[in-house]
């Protein structure tokens, strides 16, 4: 690896342990809590979620950092070449053989390392803090069913990339930014219909309250909407949530069970305009757009770092060896993490934007602002979280922050 290459690399590494060690310090020390805050929750209310939102944040955290370590490991030593090296001889020599069976050996260790984490955080916590109803069998149904889903996709996409850098050694950056744009609309459209009906079911509002609800708010927003569902989410959990899908045929608003049976009629109603808002206002295409901006971004961004840290391996006629999978997977460890900020801050421009588009659509602040309580209540959220925190991590604007958004609205417009 050239002095460059290392500059880029450190730079990288220690980009990520600063915000991971900020991250930790705010996430064990949180700080003050505004004075506002007790306008609506109780200390001991606002202490346990600060609690809940701890242990999960240091779940969160400690999982990125196992697996950037295991990755870092696997660069610098001379371990990721010489796995390359026997799985193209278990395979007489036969490339895209060797490369299947080198991903399918670093998927599988890396979701070995994820596991604790993800069964700790995901169901041990879940319920130790009353939020899960789900039973053991059906998590690892779950985990098994999206770890399955994951293999797959991850494994075709490893092999085309791998094909590409073969059949354009010097753009295949930009075939891999077409192919990730596109996949991206192809994935939000199917997805409603393929992918989340094998985790959930469905059953569409034909008639009631909430159709009746549905239609009226479409209306004020100029819109059609053809399909709601409801999911049913307490077979799981006992949060409630609701969000908007789709593109197309497929666009649906979607509502939790969790919502509909056991939030008064005023906050579902006002959980409904706000994903109306966001079909009104095209957040779904909106982002999709800033991600096909990613998307070239990202690819060129790998193509530049990969050229800098290898010299020979990617001059040479044919694919990228294997081993470079492992430069990839750390780079992209890297990179999405530090680019979570900007991420978030677009989904928190939209958040905000849906909830003044809901306040319009609805003309009732007081049951935005109940909404807002009650979720943070049952979703042990915390509802003033440090500013670095919701910096980096938060893809909605935080409770106290949408409360008093809904403060400022006039009343009785």
């Amino acid at each position: 690896m050239s002095a460059r290459a290392g500059i880029i690399w450190s730079t990288l590494l220690i980009m990520a342990a600063i915000l991971s060690l900020v991250f930790i310090f705010f996430t064990l020390l949180p700080g003050q809590i505004p004075a506002a805050v007790w306008q609506y929750f109780t200390p001991a209310e606002v202490e346990r979620a600060r609690r809940y939102q701890q242990i999960m944040g240091l779940v969160a955290i400690l999982a990125f950092l196992a697996k950037t370590a295991f990755l870092v490991w696997l660069v610098y030593s001379t371990r990721s070449g010489a796995w390359s090296e026997r799985v193209l001889r278990l395979t007489g020599g036969r490339y895209y053989p060797a490369l299947l069976m080198y991903f399918c050996l670093i998927w599988l260790l890396l979701k070995a390392i994820g596991l604790p984490f993800s069964f700790y955080g995901s169901f041990i916590v879940q319920h130790q803090w009353g939020l899960a109803t789900q039973s053991l069998a059906s998590w690892w149904s779950d985990y098994l069913k999206g770890s399955l889903l994951d293999l797959l996709l991850s494994g075709a996409s490893v092999l085309l990339l791998f094909w590409a850098t073969g059949r354009w050694p010097r753009t295949w950056w930009v075939a891999a930014g077409f192919f990730l744009s596109a996949w991206l609309f192809i994935s939000t459209f199917l997805w409603p219909l393929i992918i989340a009906p094998i985790f959930n079911s469905f059953q569409p509002v034909t008639a009631g309250p909430i159709k009746t609800m549905v239609t009226r708010l479409a209306n004020r927003a100029g819109l059609k909407i053809d399909q709601i569902l409801i999911m049913d989410a307490s077979r799981r959990t006992t949060t409630a949530n609701a969000y908007f899908t789709g593109l197309g045929a497929t666009k649906r608003i979607v509502l939790y069970d969790t919502l509909v049976d056991n939030y008064p009629s005023d906050e579902v109603e006002a959980v409904i305009a706000h994903e109306i808002a966001h079909w009104q206002r095209g957040h779904i295409i909106r982002g999709s757009l800033w991600g096909i901006l990613a998307n070239f971004f990202l690819t060129g961004l790998l193509y530049a770092v990969l050229r800098v840290t290898f010299t020979y391996e990617i001059t040479r006629p044919g694919p990228y060896p294997p081993q470079i999978l492992i430069v990839i997977l750390l780079f992209l460890q890297l990179v999405s993490f530090l680019g979570q900020p900007i991420q978030n801050a677009i989904s928190r421009s939209y958040e905000t934007e849906a909830d003044q588009v809901a306040l319009e659509l609805t003309g009732n602040p007081g049951a935005m602002i109940r909404l807002q309580v009650d979720l943070a209540r049952k979703n042990l959220a915390d509802v003033a979280p440090p500013a670095f925190i919701e910096w980096l991590t938060y893809s909605h604007p935080a409770t106290l922050k949408r409360i008093r958004a809904a403060e400022a609205y006039p009343r009785g417009q």
